[in-house]
């Protein structure tokens, strides 16, 4: 199981850098008005209708691979079997809890602090 978690991670991060890559290849939408001022060059190396074709359906092919690879990550973390339990189990576990003073035991008796405001309590 962690060998198929680890090429799955394998892969995911393969496809996140290459969307990513290929986003930022792709030029946008107000690119071409800034190649008809002469600010930039409007060919591109896949021809000019080929460029947009390719690289939006490889970015999504890519983006479908991110998006399954994320699923099937998460499906993976969380199908793995815990064999220890939780720190804060281990904790509870192992410290023995106080027993509770008797509720009627204190009643009687005057705080021993001598700055203490509960004397002034009425009874």
């Amino acid at each position: 199981m962690d060998y198929l978690f680890s090429v799955a991670l394998m892969v995911h991060i393969v496809a996140a850098v290459g969307v990513i890559g290929l986003v930022l290849v792709q030029h946008g939408k107000g690119a071409d008005m800034g190649a008809a001022f002469g600010s930039g060059a409007s060919g591109s190396l896949f021809g000019a209708t080929g460029s947009a074709n390719f690289l939006s359906r490889a970015t999504a092919v890519l983006a479908t691979i991110f998006f399954v690879t994320s699923l099937s990550l998460a499906y993976l973390a969380s199908s793995k079997p815990k064999t220890a339990g939780s720190v804060m189990q281990d904790a509870v576990k192992s410290a023995p809890v106080p027993a509770p003073a008797a509720a009627g035991a204190d009643q009687g008796t005057s705080p021993t602090d001598p700055d203490s405001k509960a004397r002034d309590i009425p009874k």
